[in-house]
């Protein structure tokens, strides 16, 4: 399922304009991103929680060249599914 889905599923859910979903579904985006950014968590009860993780520095090889190089640390995003979506997707 890709954004135009997404908006599609949820306007006929909630009976809401695609515009509407479309604005709530980006300023939550936006929300999620400027709260990683500073380094809080999001969650969502049942469903999960959206945080950062700090990927330490490394030594790597550059595979076309075979030449040692240092990959530095960074942060990445993380989500960790809540119970309720763990259920939903193992009764598969």
């Amino acid at each position: 399922m890709n954004k135009t889905d997404l908006i599609n599923a949820l306007s006929e859910e909630t009976a809401f304009s695609k515009k509407d979903v479309t604005r709530v579904l980006d300023a939550l985006t936006r929300v999620v991103e400027r709260s990683l950014k500073k380094g809080d968590k999001v969650a969502l009860a049942g469903f999960g929680t959206f945080s950062t993780s700090l990927r330490p520095a490394r030594k790597g090889i550059n595979p076309a060249t075979k030449e040692k190089i240092n990959i530095p640390a960074i942060y990445v995003p993380k989500f960790k599914a809540g119970k309720n979506l763990r259920q939903v997707v193992r009764s598969l």
